[in-house]
């Protein structure tokens, strides 16, 4: 099963601790829907460019993308 990476961008001074900040919302999001998603985390991209995602099987994105509205995805690899 091919795993996708939802994922949100945040850009300027603050993209840290707003990554941060949105993945326990993510997080939050998981519980209440009784998912089984694993892998959430932040990503450093340069000082001004954060993200934060989740990984989710690709038969399960589209309810999750609708409720979520991640700013884009891609295929996940480990």
């Amino acid at each position: 099963m091919r795993k996708l990476k939802l994922i949100w961008d945040f850009h300027g001074s603050d993209a840290s601790k707003i990554a941060q900040h949105h993945e326990k919302h993510i997080k939050e999001y998981i519980i209440i829907e009784k998912l089984d998603i694993t892998i959430t985390g932040t990503e450093t991209l340069s000082d001004m460019h954060t993200i934060a995602f989740l990984v989710v099987n690709e038969d399960r994105m589209k309810p999750i993308r609708d409720a979520l509205k991640p700013h884009r995805g891609q295929v996940f690899s480990e």
